[in-house]
């Protein structure tokens, strides 16, 4: 190693920054967030640092530097564009003995500022010694992807329990194993949902059972988006790679199912149309079996498990029994298939109102507030209504909208499958009639459809794909 890694206390330490540009004032930030008192010296100040002068955030000296400036600080930081100044503190500060960061110059420096992954307590730092700044920072953005901002606050609970844990636990092998199932159970996935209260429960709980153990099982429903995986949410990726069995649906995309851990047991319970492979109900208590028997239970659904996707109905029964669960949002499939399309949902030109609506009721009836949804300036997205787009359209018409009201129907929207089909209330149908469309399909009516010309950006170069304009 080049430089040894350390992790220095600087809280209430007085440090030094000399020069007043803003690569000065992004280092006293730094050191302002570790909580030091920071003195700037330099003729002038920047924009950003006299913005930090006006906040009382620094002290000023404006003065050029001075070996005597260095006598008594914790850290000093050099970021002038004067070699000889820059020179000069390197060397009053070593003969001070106090670390010193020239920026840009790791040959002048006792130690160096790495990139910071700052989740506190938990704190990262990755650095290349100077040598390629540029490629720490591109390691730091790949590592902020993969660690949780909740990571900080289940840090300061362990360090909250850690008296009570080395009290209940007498061999280091004993508080190894605990602590794992804490940072890999259900007390974390708690953390990371925001119920920091329940965290703390389970963890005494844990600590006050005759086997201080934490197997539990848990639910976690899982949006699984519209069909492309890039638009998962870093929770959904990381509660579907923990899962020990996955529950899906027909609509969630094969791309995005193979995203879950390898070794996790499939379990489809899709729905078509008349054609249930489990009912609602059984979904619901397979769920809590599953639970029940100590298992993470991911289960995963297109789109967003809240619009139209029965969730709230699962996590009734999940309620009803005790069962631990969180809910993971995902990109529902209006908004991702209208983006994909080049359809804004909403455009201060055409539309001030979006309404989203299921083609088919329970019944398999399209029983519908016709009038409601006949509105001028406004925006209608079908959910599964393919097999019912003549009854909807005719009814839109004979409720007032124009026959000539733009329509598009997407087909596997986000996906590189995706086929886009421009009409209007008159010719949809029979645009439907004369093609080969299968689900998922989304149709959306309104005056934002005759953007979808002007705005498709996503064209996929496959056999079948791209987007299609009907007249």
């Amino acid at each position: 190693m080049d430089f040894l890694p350390i992790f220095l206390t600087v809280r209430n330490q007085p440090c030094l920054v000399v020069g007043g540009g803003e690569v000065a004032a992004r280092k006293a930030g730094v050191l302002l967030q570790a909580g030091a008192r920071v003195l700037v010296v330099a003729p002038k100040l920047g924009g950003a640092m006299s913005a930090l002068l006006a906040q009382q955030r620094i002290e000023y000296r404006a003065d050029r530097f001075d070996a005597e400036q260095v006598r008594g600080v914790a850290v000093v930081i050099a970021a002038t564009d004067d070699e000889e100044v820059n020179r000069a503190v390197a060397q009053a500060a070593r003969g001070f003995h106090v670390p010193v960061n020239v920026v840009d110059r790791p040959e002048l420096c006792s130690f160096v500022m790495p990139s910071i992954i700052d989740r506190s307590p938990l704190v990262l730092a990755v650095s290349t010694g100077g040598a390629a700044p540029v490629l720490a920072r591109l390691l730091r953005a790949r590592l902020e992807t993969l660690i949780p901002a909740s990571y900080g606050r289940l840090a300061a609970m362990m360090g909250e329990f850690r008296a009570k844990v080395r009290q209940r636990f007498q061999r280091a092998a004993d508080r190894r194993v605990f602590w794992e199932r804490v940072v890999e159970g259900v007390v974390a996935e708690q953390v990371y949902a925001g119920q920091d209260t329940a965290a703390r429960m389970t963890l005494q709980q844990a600590l006050d059972s005759d086997s201080g153990g934490l197997a539990r099982g848990e639910v976690y429903l899982v949006g699984g988006g519209p069909g492309d995986p890039d638009l998962l949410t870093f929770r959904a990726l990381r509660l579907m790679q923990r899962a020990d069995v996955v529950v899906y649906d027909r609509l969630v995309a094969p791309a995005v199912l193979d995203l879950v851990r390898r070794d996790a047991e499939r379990i489809y319970v899709g729905k078509e149309r008349d054609n249930h492979a489990v009912p609602q109900e059984g979904i619901n208590q397979l769920l809590v079996r599953l639970a029940r028997e100590g298992k993470r239970v991911v289960r995963l659904k297109g789109g967003d498990p809240f619009i139209f996707g029965r969730g709230g109905e699962e996590i009734e029964t999940l309620m009803a029994e005790g069962i631990a669960f969180q809910v993971v949002p995902g990109i529902t499939a209006a908004a991702g298939c209208a983006s994909y399309a080049g359809i804004p949902l909403t455009h201060r030109d055409y539309s001030q109102a979006v309404v989203f609506v299921t083609g088919h009721l329970q019944d398999g009836s399209v029983n519908l507030n016709w009038k409601a949804l006949a509105q001028p300036r406004q925006t209608i997205v079908f959910y599964m209504g393919l097999h019912g787009i003549a009854v909807l359209c005719r009814e839109l018409i004979g409720h007032g909208l124009p026959p000539a009201t733009p329509a598009a129907l997407v087909e596997q929207g986000t996906t590189i499958n995706q086929r886009v089909y421009v009409g209007t209330l008159e010719t949809l149908p029979d645009i439907v009639r004369h093609n080969d469309i299968h689900a998922p399909t989304l149709i959306i009516v309104g005056e934002v459809v005759r953007l979808h010309e002007k705005l498709a950006w996503f064209m996929p170069a496959v056999a079948g794909g791209g987007a299609t304009s009907t007249p």
